[in-house]
């Protein structure tokens, strides 16, 4: 499941939902929590049901389901799983234990889960867990809304848009707890639309640290997201050398390329940077 780019869209807007799939997203969000006013929840499953059931599978489609202890997730389950989403995104997920409650309303239906891990001060302390359900998840992210919200602060960037001490501790564990539970670590959502510069630089930032991918907000996003966590020419061509090498070399621990030492992390990571080609 290649998820570079998953872009949210608002699980009452028909409209939008055939347009997202045109967006050049690997995995697009439909979304029946936060987006979807209260009152307007049994309209929305009702399109997200017509949407999943008419809409060609081209792009992975998942389904943001309403939290664990809500009266709304046993309503979205029901209307949502026999038109069978390919994945389901879970909010305010608190530990390994919140995927395995919902995989058990599941039944049967060994559909994977994206945890928004991040939404609760609780939460935090369970981005540790996620490996003992490691084979029901498609990955693991984290919002940067939600959280600020629940403990009272008054945001979670500095004017210059960079987080605060307390929120790049909360990605950095997020991003540490994915590669814990070995699934792929998924950015959050970059909110300036119209900011495509910092974008950008947010999305670079994200895949040099370690993410593989991003939650988009508008299909605008999109391109950009994709190309970011798309490996270059440059760099493709650098891991086929850094392999070649050590092929040609079989019982060699370093060896010398280009005027530089590479050693068996180098390896590895080129191993890894090849595999996110498509097929």
């Amino acid at each position: 499941m290649r998820l570079r780019s998953l872009l949210f869209v608002p699980g009452d807007r028909p409209d939008r939902m055939e347009k997202a799939l045109m967006s050049g997203a690997d995995a697009v969000i439909v979304d029946l929590e936060d987006s979807v006013l209260p009152e307007r929840k049994p309209w929305a499953r009702k399109d997200v049901a017509r949407f999943l059931a008419a809409a060609e599978r081209h792009v992975i489609i998942m389904v943001r389901v309403n939290p664990l202890g809500s009266p709304d997730i046993a309503a979205d389950l029901e209307a949502i799983l026999p038109a069978k989403p390919d994945a389901l995104v879970l909010p305010k997920s608190e530990s390994g234990s919140s995927v395995a409650e919902l995989a058990a309303m599941l039944g049967l239906s060994h559909i994977p889960i994206l945890p928004i891990a991040t939404e609760t001060a609780k939460a935090v302390f369970g981005l540790g867990t996620y490996g003992a359900i490691a084979s029901r998840l498609c990955g693991l992210t984290w919002g940067a809304e939600d959280l600020p919200a629940a403990i009272g602060a008054t945001a979670a960037r500095k004017p210059n848009g960079r987080y605060t001490p307390p929120y790049e501790l909360v990605r950095s564990l997020t991003l540490f707890g994915a590669h814990a539970a070995g699934v792929p670590a998924i950015e959050t959502v970059y909110p300036d639309i119209a900011d495509t510069v910092g974008l950008r630089a947010y999305a670079a930032r994200g895949r040099r640290d370690g993410f593989s991918g991003m939650m988009a907000v508008h299909p605008t996003q999109v391109p950009f997201i994709n190309a970011a966590f798309s490996p270059n020419d440059a760099e493709i061509a650098h891991a086929r050398a850094v392999i070649a090498a050590f092929a040609a070399n079989p019982g060699a621990g370093a060896i010398q390329l280009d005027g530089k030492m590479v050693d068996r992390p180098h390896f590895l990571a080129a191993k890894r940077l090849l595999a996110q080609l498509p097929d």
